[in-house]
């Protein structure tokens, strides 16, 4: 508990310390509405100012704590608060996973919109799933399908199996621990849809990325190798193996390059219907194609 003025006054400090960090202040509030059950307008008007009493999941010095790591070690928001918004989920998050962006989000519509009922009743895979944020999206979307989610981290598989207990999906989701399709052998040939969000950066370009990223994020959920390309050139090559006929490919990717993502689909030959499509910035961010 911390009485509503002294919050207010740390409030109103804490802006201060990350305007002058570089940071948004706008994340304060963030970690108010996570921690303290605040909600926007209580912000806004500053309504909570005036109360006795403000409860708090953690104590005031824990909060005070938490805010200076975010300004003096950039450890990003969601990582203190220990937990993110995506879609209208709330997932679990740690360092052992990289943090969802609002802009992957859209992938899940993209893929409920490529296939019809036959195929969204079948398999389904999340190659690299992380926190599981994809995963749980089609579980929730192909309610008659089948959900797989496999990463090579042990630590990021727990976060996601937590996240799918808490959401009420994971006995709609299977979790294996594996270097992409190897844990799927069982499913050659069967799969309607590989939704993947899988490393794409550039490895010279890793160090260029904002400190919260570079320093904090798991770069095993970054890196792409040299052209940035390593993992999806492996994803396209492969997946024609897993994939059924009609079953799509779809992937999220760094803007700039689906030109050459494109040319590796059709030069791999078991691809058509190739598509470049935006996020809701407009930027091209996903790649679809469908196996002949």
């Amino acid at each position: 508990m911390v009485s509503g003025r002294e919050l207010y006054l740390w409030r109103e400090q804490a802006k201060q310390a990350a305007i002058a960090a570089q940071v948004s202040p706008a994340e304060v509030d963030w970690l108010l509405r996570e921690l303290a059950g605040l909600d926007s307008l209580a912000l806004r008007l500053e309504l909570f100012s005036t109360q006795e009493q403000v409860p708090l999941t953690q104590s005031f010095s824990q909060l005070k704590d938490l805010w200076q790591q975010r300004i003096e070690q950039r450890l990003p928001v969601q990582y203190l608060a220990g937990t993110t918004p995506w879609r209208h989920f709330r997932l679990k998050v740690s360092p052992a996973v990289l943090i969802p962006r609002p802009e992957t989000e859209l992938i899940i519509d993209i893929a409920r919109q490529a296939v019809g009922e036959e195929l969204q009743a079948g398999h389904w895979v999340d190659l690299g799933t992380g926190s599981g944020a994809i995963a749980l999206g089609l579980a929730e979307n192909f309610p008659q399908g089948t959900v797989h989610g496999v990463d090579v981290s042990a630590v990021a598989l727990a976060v996601a199996r937590e996240n799918a207990v808490n959401l009420g999906l994971r006995a709609k989701i299977h979790f294996y621990q594996g270097n992409w399709w190897s844990p799927l052998a069982h499913l050659k040939g069967k799969v309607s849809g590989m939704v993947a969000n899988p490393p794409y950066i550039p490895t010279a370009d890793i160090q260029q990325l904002q400190p919260e990223v570079v320093r904090h994020e798991p770069h095993l959920a970054l890196d792409g190798g040299t052209d940035g390309l390593k993992h999806i050139r492996h994803l396209i090559e492969v997946s024609t193996e897993y994939l059924r006929p009609g079953g799509i490919w779809l992937i999220e990717m760094m803007a700039g390059q689906g030109a050459i993502i494109t040319q590796m689909l059709q030069n791999q030959g078991n691809y058509h219907k190739i598509q470049l499509l935006p996020d809701l910035a407009g930027i091209e961010r996903f790649t679809l194609a469908y196996r002949r």
